[in-house]
């Protein structure tokens, strides 16, 4: 455990090794010089958004300790995991391209005959301390040493469910090389990574990794691991192309004008990861809802239905008042309505164990185009 000067007193303290480093010396710099970083912080696309929940802490204290509404928030039993063999692995895809959500935003893309491990998080619980915060509802689908080598670890921000201290200490004793937003390298430095492996990325910079670009694109949200959240480090979402496929993956973010913008400059894209879960009216700006994310899709798309959407970040943690299963649920029915092809398994798993969830949509859901088998394996919705 590190420890940090308290500026009031002068005095040494104890910091968990899971808060990381703060960026110094050129790496600040570099930040400093970024077009995105002003009045001392990065800023968000379109203007201000607002991190903090909104609204009367009296009223969203009612809505979150409410027994109904808690009932909701966790699954009723043992979450139908599809349990991933190294024989899964290890057979090719048959197109080229295969996306395996290993839960919340962990996926595996197998990209033209490359491995692209996104957002990593195998720890138990998304907290710097192993004994609170938000507890894993499903094991992983495959141990992350048995997951084999991998080319390029991608991470798209530093908030601790997508950017594990554990996962990454385990992984940077691999010869795998890490892609990540500016300032984030410190803290994978401060865990062992060699800083040759490190890509640090700006948004709209690309760097090249065994034959795959991959690009650091806009989000909007927000970033902190400690006491200080200093602003300092970058969020992004990420484009990886390969000589045939090109997939994106949204991070965390709110919905903005910019997912247009990346899919002119990047897409269309074969298959899009899109964040659509742990959203509140509390704090609108930061996460999607699952129209929201379906409209972020057909944005990247173009404004078509194209590639398959993978809804990603639920499912695997109680971060939010709204019901566990309600993401698969909406979706569903939001794809239907527009006609998108989503990585969602047509059994609709997540109801053998969930409180009913009830339907935004009034009218029925037409057939879905549809495939996967459980949380671990969505591999035939990914291959195209």
């Amino acid at each position: 455990m590190a420890g940090f000067r308290s500026p009031s007193s002068g005095l040494r303290t104890p910091r968990p090794a899971a808060f990381g480093a703060d960026p110094t010396g050129e790496r600040m710099a570099r930040i400093r010089r970024s077009p995105h970083f002003r009045d001392g912080v990065f800023q968000n696309p379109g203007g201000t958004a607002r991190t903090r929940p909104s609204g009367s802490a009296r009223e969203f204290a009612k809505i979150y300790f409410d027994r109904e509404s808690r009932l909701r928030r966790a699954p009723r039993g043992p979450i139908p995991v599809h349990a991933t063999t190294l024989a899964d692995l290890a057979r090719p895809p048959a197109t080229g391209l295969r996306l395996t959500w290993m839960g919340h935003s962990s996926v595996l893309a197998e990209i033209d005959g490359r491995r692209v491990l996104f957002d990593p998080v195998w720890g138990e619980r998304c907290s710097p301390f192993p004994f609170a915060g938000p507890k894993r509802l499903h094991p992983a689908p495959v141990p992350l040493a048995a997951l084999g080598p991998v080319d390029v670890v991608v991470i798209s921000h530093d908030h601790y469910d997508h950017l594990d201290m554990p996962t990454i200490k385990a992984l940077a004793g691999t010869d795998t090389l890490f892609a990540v937003p500016l300032g984030v390298g410190a803290h994978l430095e401060h865990w062992g990574v060699p800083a040759d492996r490190l890509r640090e990325l700006d948004w709209h910079e690309s760097t090249r990794v065994a034959g795959l670009t991959l690009t650091a694109t806009p989000a909007r949200h927000f970033c902190g691991r400690g006491l200080r959240n200093t602003q300092h480090t970058l969020w992004a979402s990420w484009v990886v192309a390969g000589e045939e496929h090109r997939v994106y993956h949204s991070g965390d973010t709110g919905y903005f004008d910019g997912f247009r913008d990346i899919g002119a400059a990047h897409g269309p894209f074969d298959a899009t990861m899109i964040q659509l879960g742990a959203y509140s009216r509390f704090w609108p700006d930061i996460h999607m809802t699952p129209a929201e994310g379906l409209r972020a899709h057909l944005d990247l798309q173009g404004g078509a239905p194209g590639g398959v959407l993978l809804p990603i970040h639920w499912g695997t943690f109680n971060l939010a008042p709204h019901a566990w299963a309600e993401p698969g649920e909406w979706t569903q029915d939001a794809a239907g309505e527009a006609g998108q092809a989503v990585a969602v398994p047509a059994e609709a798993w997540w109801r053998a164990v969930s409180e009913p969830v009830a339907h935004a949509w009034r009218r029925p859901r037409s057939a879905e185009g549809v495939a996967g088998t459980g949380v671990g394996d969505l591999d035939l919705a990914g291959e195209r």
